[in-house]
């Protein structure tokens, strides 16, 4: 009978500091049963997240009881199987969505569309973006940053809030959206800000706030990254590389 390889007391401190698995320890040539199963439980959760539902409606009632309109679109995506087969139908707004926003433009100019995206986990969605938006919102206020309606968007890809900011003719477009899940972190919620969004904007013109969870960067540490990323994008007229996120040096510096 093999019997469990014990660990080097190094090893298991640096478990205690990471939720990645290193140092997992052998039996034989072969994972411990236990990190095995711990294994598939993380893949099953990660699956499950990917394909769990969005609840558009629920998010809009909590969008509206933080004093937002939201408006509800979808991509071109017609359901989930073409959505992750097809990536670049998410990316497009279906029409009658665009022609719904595009009829919303003649309204106030706005500063910053936020748009509230499925992605890759509705279930991070679901569970961290509104709360992010509770903290996030008063600090934009602070800041005279004039927000308008939010969108909430079914079938999204990042590069969907670059057509939607388009449309609406906001200077900046704010995606919230559900990041790839991983073994670690099933429920990701990542913040994609982009100035100037039009179709066929380019990734190293977006700056993104990542890895928002309860045992990742917490809601008020990401509101106000993203806050200062806003005032200084809209500010400096450009988001991106060549927008450096100092929100946490000016905080040591203030101190």
């Amino acid at each position: 009978m093999k019997t469990e390889v014990s660990l080097p007391s190094s090893l298991e401190r640096l478990r205690e500091l990471t939720p990645a698995r290193v140092a997992l320890g052998r039996v034989g040539a072969s994972l411990p049963t236990r990190a095995l199963l711990e294994f598939t439980l993380d893949h099953a959760r990660a699956r499950d997240a990917v394909h769990a539902a969005f609840d558009a409606e629920g998010l809009s009632q909590d969008l509206a009881g933080l004093g937002l309109e939201a408006v509800r679109v979808l991509s071109q995506a017609p359901n989930r199987k073409d959505y992750l087969a097809r990536p670049d139908l998410g990316r497009k707004l279906a029409l009658d969505s665009r022609l719904r926003l595009a009829a919303d433009r003649g309204g106030p100019a706005r500063q910053l569309a936020i748009v509230v995206g499925d992605g890759l986990s509705p279930a991070a969605v679901n569970a961290h973006a509104v709360g992010l938006l509770r903290e996030l919102l008063p600090l934009l206020a602070a800041d005279a940053i004039g927000v308008g309606c939010a969108v909430v968007a079914t079938g999204a890809r990042v590069a969907l809030g670059d057509e939607i900011g388009d449309v609406l003719g906001a200077r900046m477009a704010a995606m919230l959206i559900g990041e790839r899940p991983g073994l670690s972190a099933a429920d990701s919620l990542g913040v994609y800000l982009t100035f100037a969004p039009t179709v066929g904007t380019t990734d190293e013109k977006r700056n993104c706030v990542s890895n928002i969870h309860g045992e990742g960067l917490s809601y008020r540490d990401a509101a106000l990254k993203i806050s200062w990323l806003i005032r200084e994008g809209l500010s400096r007229q450009l988001t991106g590389v060549a927008l450096k996120d100092e929100s946490g040096v000016r905080l040591v510096q203030r101190i």
